[in-house]
């Protein structure tokens, strides 16, 4: 009894899981038909009026929408746009830092009038005299 329970309860799972798929490409054929129904209704409403172009039928509509696919790449790819997020998150971590870099550069010149130049001097003075004690 209970195998005849744990088998019909496995069956009904893949059977909500066909009726699921079965719907979800219903629901996409539907749709598609919606899409290309609108594009020619956008097209024979808007480009006769304005641009003096002909008129469309439905299968040339499809075909507008698969060339601006094509040609624009219209829609997101999630692995695409997963990259893309993290892309865009590292750039703008990067300008902050940045930002933060820069923003201690407002202290640069107060700092070269003070102690930068005399550092500075220093500095070649000892070099120089680096380079004079290796050369005797």
């Amino acid at each position: 009894m209970e195998a005849e329970t744990k088998y019909e309860m496995e069956v009904k799972k893949y059977v909500k899981k066909g009726f699921k798929v079965f719907f979800m490409i219903l629901i996409a054929i539907l749709f598609a038909f919606l899409i290309g129904f609108v594009i020619m209704w956008l097209w024979n409403w808007l480009m006769p009026t304005i641009f003096g172009l002909t008129t469309i039928g439905y299968w040339q509509a499809i075909g507008l929408l698969v060339l601006a696919k094509i040609l624009f790449g219209m829609g997101n790819h999630s692995s695409k746009g997963k990259s893309m997020k993290k892309e865009r998150k590292r750039k703008m971590e990067d300008w902050c830092k940045s930002r933060k870099e820069f923003a201690d550069w407002k202290h640069y010149d107060n700092f070269w009038k003070e102690e930068g130049e005399k550092a500075y001097t220093a500095y070649v003075e000892r070099i120089e005299n680096e380079s004079k004690n290796e050369q005797e």
